[in-house]
C-alpha cells in the first residue's frame, strides 16, 4: 500500500476535512476521498463514517490512523535522515505560534535558519494560544510556540526563553517618567488587562496579590497589539514582556518602567505532540531556537532584581524536557 495513501488519510483525519487534506497534498477532494475509499476497499472496512456532519473516524478507523499516523512519520522522518545524509537539510517543519511571538520573535529565526538550510521549508501560522496547542494535538503543526509552555497527557514541551515583564503606560501617565515603579503603588490604578482565562493573566494577578495590590480593571483583551493600542491612549497602565514593546517604546508611543524588586517574567516554550517522531528539519529547528532564543541580558529589558543577579529568573519555569 502506498505511503502516499496512508498520509493522505492521516491528514484528512487530522485535519477534519476532505478539502484541506487535498489541497495539503496538491491533489483534488475527488481524489483524496478516492484514496479512502480504495484503502477501506483493501481493508474490508469502513475507516470514516461519512452520515454524520463532521464525519467520524469508525471503531476501525481509530484503530488504522493511530498506526498509520505513527508509521507516516516514521517513513518521512527516515526519509529526511537519508536525504540530509550530506548535512543539507531538505525537509519541512510546520509551526504554529502565539500571535506575540510571531510579531516580535519568530521572522528573525525564520529567516536565519532559511540562510543556514536554504533548502528547508518552514511554515508558521499564527493562532490564539488555546488554538495553537489544538493545531499540535491534532498533528496538524509539527511545532507550537507558546507562553508558560506545560505538558500534557498529549503534549510534550520544551524550555525556550525567559521574557522581563514590564509596567507600560502612556506618556501622558503621571508614571511616565519614573525609573521604577512596585506592584504595590499599581493599588487603584486604571489597568488594561488580558482576559481573564489566558494564563498570562493569572501569573500577573498572582504576582499583584503577592503585593497586595489591586488595579481598577478598565479594559480587557485576548491579545498584546489591542493592549498597547489602549495603554498608548492612557486607558490605563498595564504590565507586558519587554520585547513586545520595543517599537513602541523606541517611538515615544510608550513608555516602558521596569518593575522594582520583581522578577516577573513570561517563560516561552516549544510544544509538540507526544510520541511524534519529529523529522530532521523539526529537530533541527528546535536547537536552533534553543540555542539562540536566550538573548544576552540588558538592563533595560530586565527587572532590578533579575539584572543584578545577571540575568537569572527567580520564576519558577520549565527547566528540560521531563519537568515542564
Amino acid at each position: 500500500m502506498h505511503v502516499k495513501s496512508l498520509k493522505v488519510f492521516c491528514d484528512i483525519v487530522g485535519r477534519r476535512s476532505f478539502s484541506r487534506a487535498a489541497d495539503e497534498n496538491g491533489m483534488s477532494q475527488s481524489g483524496a476521498s478516492q484514496m479512502v475509499h480504495h484503502l477501506e476497499e483493501c481493508l474490508g472496512v469502513k475507516l470514516i463514517d461519512r452520515s454524520k456532519r463532521p464525519f467520524v473516524l469508525t471503531p476501525e478507523g481509530e484503530i488504522y490512523y493511530e498506526g498509520c499516523r505513527k508509521l507516516v512519520q516514521r517513513y518521512y522522518a527516515l526519509e529526511e535522515v537519508v536525504r540530509t545524509h550530506h548535512k543539507e537539510v531538505v525537509g519541512r517543519v510546520s509551526v504554529a505560534c502565539i500571535y506575540s511571538v510571531g510579531l516580535s520573535h519568530i521572522d528573525q529565526f525564520v529567516k536565519r535558519f532559511q540562510q543556514t538550510y536554504p533548502q528547508a521549508d518552514v511554515r508558521v501560522e499564527y493562532r490564539h494560544p488555546d488554538k495553537v496547542v489544538q493545531r499540535v494535538e491534532s498533528d496538524q503543526v509539527d511545532l507550537g510556540l507558546v507562553s508558560y509552555p506545560k505538558p500534557t497527557r498529549r503534549l510534550d514541551a520544551l524550555p525556550w526563553r525567559d521574557e522581563a515583564m514590564l509596567l507600560v503606560c502612556s506618556p501622558q501617565h503621571a508614571l511616565a517618567e519614573r525609573q521604577t515603579v512596585s506592584l504595590a503603588e499599581l493599588q487603584g490604578q486604571k489597568f488594561v488587562a488580558f482576559d481573564a482565562d489566558l494564563k498570562i493573566r493569572r501569573a500577573i494577578d498572582r504576582a499583584l496579590a503577592a503585593e497586595q495590590a489591586e488595579p481598577k480593571i478598565a479594559l480587557e483583551f485576548d491579545n498584546i497589539e489591542s493592549i498597547k493600542r489602549a495603554v498608548e491612549i492612557n486607558a490605563g497602565v498595564s504590565i507586558l514582556p519587554a520585547p513586545t514593546v520595543v517599537c513602541e517604546r523606541e517611538s515615544g508611543a510608550i513608555r516602558a518602567i521596569p518593575l522594582a524588586e520583581t522578577a516577573l517574567v513570561r517563560p516561552l516554550g516549544i510544544v509538540f505532540r507526544r510520541g511524534k517522531e519529529l523529522g530532521e528539519t523539526a529537530l533541527r529547528f528546535i536547537d536552533m531556537l534553543q540555542s539562540e532564543g536566550q538573548p544576552p541580558p540588558c538592563e533595560w529589558d530586565l527587572p532590578p532584581a533579575v539584572a543584578a543577579s545577571g540575568g537569572t529568573s527567580t520564576s519558577p519555569h520549565p527547566q528540560d524536557k521531563t519537568s515542564t
